[in-house]
């Protein structure tokens, strides 16, 4: 595998949540007419699937690559802000019996905003995605489960693992998650 499945609002969706993963056209488009018209209009018409989902397999091999040696058959993970999930599908395919655990915020935010402050709500997800996107790409079922931050009851076990590239104290604060981190 050296590109991921994608379908169109996927790949939308993968964009907005990694800006990097847009052509240089495509950035400067978001200049000139703005987050708004770029979130909801250009960002969905004017990408390649194809190409999105090339640039995502080689960005989340990166980070598999950075953190793999923390990895080991029958670990059980959390995933905090995982957006669509390329990392961890990488890690199910690489790492056997792992057991995944994601939890997420399930909206897409009109505007999008990077960074973070204490009253920043925003958020770049959709639960039907991320799970169209497992399915798309052969996961199993059996190995995830989906939580959405705002709605569910979050998971109380132990966690061999928490990975967590932006939403853990980039688009949130720490402490939005600290109680929740220290029952498990």
């Amino acid at each position: 595998m050296d590109v991921f499945r994608l379908n169109r609002d996927i790949a939308q969706l993968a964009v907005l949540q990694r800006i990097e993963l847009a052509d240089i056209n495509l950035k400067r488009i978001r200049k000139l007419f703005g987050r708004y018209m770029f979130s909801n209009f250009f960002s969905k018409y004017f990408i390649n699937v194809s190409t999105i989902g090339r640039n995502y397999y080689k960005l989340m091999r990166d980070e598999f690559e950075t953190i793999q040696k923390y990895l080991n058959p029958g670990q059980n993970i959390l995933s905090v802000g995982s957006g669509i999930g390329g990392l961890e599908l990488i890690i199910a395919k690489e790492i056997s019996n792992i057991k995944l655990n994601f939890v997420e915020k399930n909206y897409i935010s009109k505007k999008i905003k990077y960074g973070w402050d204490d009253s920043n709500s925003e958020a770049y997800n959709s639960l039907h995605l991320l799970e169209k996107f497992l399915t798309l790409n052969s996961i199993n079922k059996e190995i995830y489960k989906i939580f959405d931050f705002d709605k569910d009851v979050l998971p109380i076990k132990e966690f061999d693992i928490i990975i967590s590239l932006y939403s853990l104290d980039f688009h949130y604060n720490f402490d939005l998650y600290k109680n929740y981190f220290k029952k498990n």
